[in-house]
């Protein structure tokens, strides 16, 4: 397996990666045209954010996102992993714990305060493998006032 960051020629992947996970986690179908622009938007903006992709014989088989924010309370930046996915047919072989790893080192041999992310309630299997990786429950209840996706 190589842990390797994202590249142009990944975008197909992630973009259909990504419509998979919206749609396993939370039953959402996302418009293609609108994923792929904003997936080409952080592969070319390393700012908005950046992929690591596990690959294993030429084929990505597991991806996640990272992106950065600021904590005043910290004097530090906490790095947020988002858009994770991982084949199907390559889940249980510790995937995400490679690709979490890779992010946890460069994390903090980069200064970072910490690594958050955030899983969708019910999803136990995603929490207990968080859970196996060290990273805890917060105090924190996720809000938002969503002007793109139409949640019904």
């Amino acid at each position: 397996m190589i842990i390797r960051p994202a590249a142009l020629d990944d975008l197909t992947t992630i973009v259909e990666f990504n419509i998979l996970m919206a749609f396993e986690t939370e039953h959402l179908v996302l418009e293609r045209g609108r994923v792929i622009e904003g997936v080409r938007a952080v592969l070319a903006d390393p700012s908005k954010g950046r992929y690591i992709v596990a690959e294993i014989d030429g084929t990505v088989v597991g991806q996640l996102m990272v992106t950065y924010e600021w904590s005043d309370w910290r004097n530090g930046m906490f790095w947020w992993i988002q858009s994770v996915y991982v084949d199907h047919a390559y889940r249980g072989r510790k995937i995400f714990t490679r690709l979490y790893e890779q992010i946890k080192q460069e994390a903090l041999s980069g200064g970072s305060c910490g690594i958050r992310l955030y899983v969708e309630e019910e999803n136990r299997t995603a929490q207990q493998t968080y859970s196996k990786l060290g990273m805890v429950p917060t105090l924190y209840e996720m809000m938002e006032d969503d002007f793109v996706l139409n949640r019904t």
